[in-house]
Formats: C-alpha cells, structure tokens, sequence
C-alpha cells in the first residue's frame, strides 16, 4: 500500500478515534500489550534479521538499539499498560470562563488528528509512539527506519490485532512500507492528511524535517547535553553522575557528551575521571571512553586533543568532550554557544551558583546535582514518551499525552448576540 493510501485510511479512522471513550481506548491499551507477548517469538525472528543485516554498517552501540530481547518487548508491553493507566487528555477542561453576558467558554483538550512520526532504529519506539498517539485520540502513522522495518511491521501487526479486539479501526495505526527518503518527504509535505509530524532520529533527520515539512513539526532531541563540575561540587558526586550520565546508555540523546570542569577543581576531578571512564572501565573489560581534552584539560591528564567540532557532535559513543572553564559563568556562555537545548547540569553544593545556573540555562531540562538521563517521559511520570521536544512553542521537553493533544474553545450559550 502506498504512503498515501496509509494516509487516507488513517485520515478516515481519526474520528472514530476522536469519539473513542477513555475505556475502549484503554482496553485497546490492554489488548495491544497483550498481543505483543504472544506475538513475541514472531517479533525476535524479524528483530534477529534486521540485525544480522546491519552488522558490519552499524556500531555496537547503535546495533544495542536495535536490538531486542523477551525482557525489553516485556517492557514495552508494560510501557502501553502504564499509559492506560495514565489520565485522559482529551476532554479535560484547561480554562473555563463565565462572561457578564452569560456564555461560558471552556478551553478543551481535543485530538491532533492524524500524528505522524518519522524515526530510526529503535524498534521500542514503535509501541511507545502507537500507545500515546492512540491513547491521546489520534491516528498514527509511522515511519521507521529500514534497518528496523522487520522488527517494527511485526510489532505493528501484533498491535493492530489489539486495535481490532478493542472495536476500534485497525486504520488507525499504519507503517509505512516504503523506507526510502521518498516516503519521508510524503509525509512532510501530506497537508490535510498529517495534523502534527515528530521526527525522532539524528540531527540530519530532524533538520530535514524543520526545513522542509509543510505539515506542523515539533523539532525533537539532538541531544548535546553538558554536564558542569563547580569548584564547589563533590567529586564523588559529579565521578557518578558523569559515569552515568556518559556510559549508562550512551547512544541515547540524553547521554552526556560534553563535560565542563571549573579551574580549581580540574586539577583533583580530572585523573579522577581519566581513572573511572577510560582505566577503570578498561580493566573491567569494559568499553573505556575516549577523553577529547581541550589545551587546559590536556595539561593535567593524557587523551585525544579536541578539535573545535568536539564541542558540536553528538556522538551518541563512548566519547566525551572535556573542557576546562574559569567559572559558572563561562560553562554557561560555552553552553549557551554549543547546546541543543535538550539538557544541562551542573554539579555543585554552591547554593547560588545552582540558582544562577538553573536561572540562566536555556535547556528543555535543566539538573542539579542529577544525571541528565533522566529526561524521559516515564521517569518524569508521563508514561513513555514521544521524544524529547527541543523547540520552545506548543511542547517542550518529554513529550506525553497532554502534549499530544491541542484545545479549542467550546462556547455555550442561551440565544446570546452580539
């Protein structure tokens, strides 16, 4: 079936979903998560094919991506069930207004339409994208990357199974067929057919999108995220939260990529840290982390010299770009002239620099004393999110259900004229 044919059957399947009660949308929930349990066999044989078809043009870190296993589709499956858990959007009341004329106007939540998301290859995102979409009342179109089209149409079958068993259009959630760029660029430019388009991928696939879409855009996560180690800050404190934040998951936008050490603490923080990423991790037959040290860092401990790109790559890797600054206010000023405004901390126990960083940064989420990999719908208490929305209008930060809605004005009357 062609992309726009997908189009138009999810176009005529929006109102079905509009009038959906929160209870069918959630037993849909319920038998979506169900139907990706017992489809889980047939989901590991296609996520076993689009694996062995990208070893070798992948890193290890983005095949850990894509990558699933019986314990993570079990997680997807309790992902959907969190969302039903969640509070309906639609319908809720966000401004209620009587006027001395008597007409009571009520600012209401109200479906998108038809959401359309382009993504790569995390095949995860296919269930947290299709449980929010439908759970907010919209249809969902999705367009996956070809590396994971195996794995994501098996999972788009199995939860269409569940669209079907809760009586809702089976329309309402589609995958594209086509992954060439061609099918990307139909959806950018579908007006009247896509009400909202997210983009979740690279910095290639999001800037496309910002550049060309005729469609409304929300601009999603590159995530050049900082992490500011104070004069003040306790260094057992910033070793865990950069170790974290860097090496937990590091192919994710809300790993770090740049940490920024104040002068005085460089000389005791930096061998410490030279020790727990790149000694350390080595000795435990770990992947050790490849330090790019800026002049005044390279002075104090041995890494790879930085060049000025360093400071503007997400590298989604093992790799962390390490400067050296006189103060909060410098690691602000580099921040303000390298970030992508995902999310920032600073590690102090300087009460007022905390303030005037979390003040003065310009970020979606700004942390301290916390790793920034916590900027994630479901541990901000969303349920799984849509993307991280970098941009500052309708969304910004985790994107949950409440994101996913827009309003309009219900206005009731009793014969008033004007």
């Amino acid at each position: 079936m062609t992309t726009m044919q997908l189009l138009g059957r999810a176009k005529a399947a929006k109102a079905a979903m509009a009038l959906a009660d929160t209870q069918k949308k959630n037993d849909a929930l319920h038998f979506m998560a169900q139907e990706l349990l017992v489809a889980r066999e047939d989901i590991l044989a296609a996520n076993a094919l689009d694996l062995a078809a990208a070893k070798g043009t992948v890193s290890d870190v983005m095949l850990d991506r894509l990558a699933l296993s019986p314990e993570r589709i079990a997680a997807m499956a309790d992902g959907m069930e969190q969302v039903a858990a969640l509070p309906d959007p639609v319908g809720q009341v966000l401004r209620r207004v009587e006027r001395p004329n008597g007409l009571v106007i009520e600012r209401t939540a109200v479906p998108m339409g038809v959401i359309a998301i382009i993504y790569e290859s995390r095949p995860n995102v296919t269930s947290d994208a299709a449980a929010l979409a439908l759970k907010a009342g919209s249809a969902c179109v999705l367009r996956g990357g070809k590396q994971a089209h195996r794995s994501a149409d098996a999972i788009v079958t199995a939860l269409k199974r569940g669209l079907e068993r809760a009586g809702l259009p089976a329309d309402a959630l589609a995958l594209v067929e086509d992954t060439s760029r061609a099918s990307a660029n139909e959806l950018m430019t579908a007006s009247g057919y896509v009400d909202l388009l997210i983009p979740r991928g690279g910095a290639g696939l999001i800037r496309a999108c910002v550049d060309n879409a005729t469609v409304p855009v929300i601009e999603t996560g590159t995530g050049i995220c900082h992490i500011y180690v104070d004069a003040a800050a306790d260094l057992a404190m910033a070793l865990d939260i950069v170790t974290n934040a860097k090496c937990s998951r590091p192919s994710v936008c809300n790993a770090a990529e740049v940490c920024l050490v104040h002068k005085d603490a460089a000389p005791a923080f930096l061998p410490k840290l030279r020790q727990r990423l790149v000694d350390g991790r080595a000795a435990a037959g770990e992947i050790p982390v490849q330090l790019r040290l800026d002049e005044r860092a390279a002075a104090i401990i041995d890494g790879t010299s930085a060049s000025d790109a360093d400071f503007d790559t997400e590298f989604l890797d093992y790799i962390l770009a390490v400067r050296v600054v006189d103060g909060v206010q410098q690691a602000m000023e580099h921040i303000a002239a390298h970030s992508t405004g995902h999310s920032e901390c600073i590690v102090t126990s300087d009460d007022h620099a905390a303030r005037t960083f979390l003040t003065g940064v310009d970020a979606a989420a700004v942390y301290h004393n916390a790793s920034t990999r916590f900027t994630d719908g479901g541990e901000f208490g969303l349920g799984c999110e849509m993307g991280i929305s970098t941009q500052k209008l309708h969304a910004r930060g985790p994107m949950g259900l409440e994101e996913l809605c827009c309003y309009k004005y219900l206005v009731r009357g009793t014969g008033q004229i004007r």
